[in-house]
């Protein structure tokens, strides 16, 4: 089946998103029930620094301990916003930041970074001026940071101003309500939400109960539970979560041919995003490619930089090690699918 799709249903009792291109699931999200969700907007207290490395511990709501990296001058006790950044490892505190973003599908607030933004990716520059002058309008003369996002060029007129006004009003609200004892203020969003935020507008849209059943996402999913990857061409990678990383091996199959190694390393260099995001994997992640030519590494770096450039996580690209195995470093910004 041609075109996108985006179907909203449940998943074992929680709400789930799957977005489907060309008949093949592209991306998938499932809300997690017991942890805060990134993007929650949360009142935090100081509890201790760690000296040394630069971070602090906070106290969040219900006693649940955060952790802040990179920041200097805090007092214990101090109250300040925070913001969830992702899904903390097992037994670490949750990953936090005082940069605080109140987005939405067409713009981002940021009220620490004043100035105004539009996204690279609207190139005309007929249009940037007309975003801008309506961008200008809404904000007359407010101090705050604003970045128009790519959706804001197919949006109605109307609807990106009334986006913009709404955006900038909760983070003045939230920004005056910053003081006092540890408390939730936003949630983040959850599948549906995400799903409308981020997914643009499909040419079908599906809400009804029992979705993901009959357009085949249940299947899908239950292919996420094993930890093989066919290719096309036979081959197949095995992708494995540790406590410590993810390791992904990469076989050629029966085929242990030169040009057939070197095709399935290509194949895994493009799926691997794709994999990765529906898993939910992220922290360190080591590839095991199948023998790979020295003189045929930057053939596959410009494949796997290529697949990593499209996708929605952020994603480092760190390189080869001594024994030749090849690392990269991902933002946890997913529960783990299984």
């Amino acid at each position: 089946m041609k075109g996108e799709s985006v179907i909203l249903d449940h998943y074992q009792g929680r709400k789930a998103a799957a977005w489907i291109e060309d008949g093949r699931l592209k991306d998938l999200l499932i809300d997690a029930d017991d942890a805060l969700m990134p993007g929650t907007i949360l009142r935090a207290r100081v509890d201790r620094t760690i000296k040394g490395q630069g971070g602090v511990f906070v106290t969040l709501p219900d006693g649940v301990s955060g952790y802040l990296r990179g920041v200097q001058g805090l007092a214990i006790g101090q109250s300040l916003l925070v913001q969830v950044t992702g899904f903390p490892e097992p037994g670490k505190a949750v990953p936090v930041t005082q940069k605080v973003l109140f987005k939405s599908k067409f713009a981002i607030v940021t009220p620490d970074a004043p100035g105004l933004n539009i996204s690279r990716s609207i190139k005309d520059e007929e249009q940037r001026a007309h975003l801008r002058i309506l961008a200008e309008d809404v904000l007359d003369g407010t101090q705050i940071g604003l970045i128009l996002r790519s959706q804001s060029a197919l949006g109605d007129e109307a609807e990106v101003a009334e986006d913009i006004a709404e955006m900038v009003a909760l983070a003045q609200a939230i920004h005056a309500d910053r003081n006092g004892d540890p408390e939730l203020l936003i949630d983040g969003p959850d599948a549906h939400h995400m799903a409308w935020r981020e997914w643009g507008d499909p040419t079908d849209l599906e809400t009804e109960p029992g979705a993901f059943e009959h357009r085949g996402v249940l299947d899908e999913i239950d292919l996420l539970s094993s930890s093989k990857a066919m290719f096309p061409n036979g081959g197949y990678m095995w992708i494995e979560p540790t406590r410590a990383l993810v390791a992904v091996d990469v076989n050629s199959g029966p085929d242990i041919s030169l040009a057939a190694t070197l095709k399935t390393n290509l194949a895994a260099a493009k799926e691997l995003p794709r994999q990765l995001r529906l898993r939910g994997l992220g922290g360190q992640v080591t590839l095991d490619l199948a023998p790979l030519a020295k003189k045929d590494r930057k053939q596959f770096e410009n494949a796997l930089r290529n697949a990593f450039r499209a996708d929605t996580v952020e994603t480092s690209l760190v390189g080869w090690t001594p024994l030749g195995h090849y690392e990269l470093q991902r933002k946890r910004e997913r529960r783990p699918l299984f």
